[in-house]
């Protein structure tokens, strides 16, 4: 089983990132994707993976939050990240109409340029959309043709969503939202309606620490770690062998990712 979404570089690992990926080892993770949100996280998950080599792989990108950052010169830096080994797929990028930390219209600049990029590039894209799906497909459909693959990282929406970023041919990001009693129950119930080749599994540690985990850790911090509990429930939810569904979501991430 392979977690596509870990923020490593996130000050709560500052102590023991280490100690974390060697507990996911433990914990029978295959293989993990470090998220690159910002040009200096970026930096920070390429040179984690580089320590964890052939057991971890990182993203470079700008996340919607820090696009008012975007110039030529953060693009520059983007670009020179891409073309190192570890780095294996742009973003995290797309468009976050829930709180807005940048502007709408700097965030389309900024995540327009990202999916440009990935297409020179020919790489695969590691997406966000949160309230704003109409705005983020109208600008990612006309680039699908261009690009090898891409994922929504960490899915919540609606059936109509879910729908619609499948008949544009994207992978969906499963979290341990789909755990949480207040808010997932809609989410759960769609799972069926994912065709598992489309399927990806994550923990995105170290939020989104999954409500039903038992017995619950002491501490609030998720962990990918917890990732086989992710794929039991949604397994379950499936109507799925968990050890299958395992088996196949690393198998996605792999041959999405280019790891194979």
């Amino acid at each position: 089983m392979f977690d596509i979404g870990v923020n490593l570089t996130s000050s709560q690992f500052a102590k023991d990132a280490t100690q974390v990926v060697e507990r996911a080892r433990m914990a029978g993770v295959t293989g993990m994707l470090i998220t690159g949100t910002s040009v200096q996280e970026s930096v920070a998950a390429r040179l984690l993976a580089r320590q964890q080599h052939g057991y971890c792989w990182s993203t470079a990108g700008v996340h919607p939050h820090h696009a008012s950052s975007w110039n030529a010169e953060v693009a520059q830096q983007i670009r020179q990240l891409a073309l190192q080994p570890e780095v294996v797929a742009i973003g995290e990028c797309g468009l976050d109409f829930n709180r807005n930390f940048s502007t709408p219209a700097e965030q389309e600049v900024a995540f327009s340029a990202q999916l440009a990029l990935a297409a020179e590039l020919n790489m695969p894209v590691f997406l966000h959309c949160r309230e704003a799906h109409a705005r983020f497909a109208a600008l990612l459909a006309p680039w699908l043709d261009k690009l090898p693959a891409a994922v929504v990282h960490c899915f919540t929406g609606t059936a109509e969503e879910l729908a619609g970023c499948l008949a544009l041919g994207l992978s969906i990001g499963i979290t341990g939202w789909v755990c949480d009693e207040r808010r997932g129950l809609e989410l759960r119930a769609l799972l069926p309606q994912i065709p598992v080749e489309r399927l990806l599994l994550e923990t995105d540690a170290p939020y989104l620490l999954p409500r039903d985990l038992q017995p619950k850790p002491a501490s609030r911090r998720n962990e990918p770690c917890f990732l086989p509990h992710i794929v039991r429930q949604v397994a379950a939810w499936r109507q799925e062998d968990p050890e299958w569904l395992g088996r196949k979501t690393d198998e996605n991430a792999r041959r999405l990712f280019r790891l194979v």
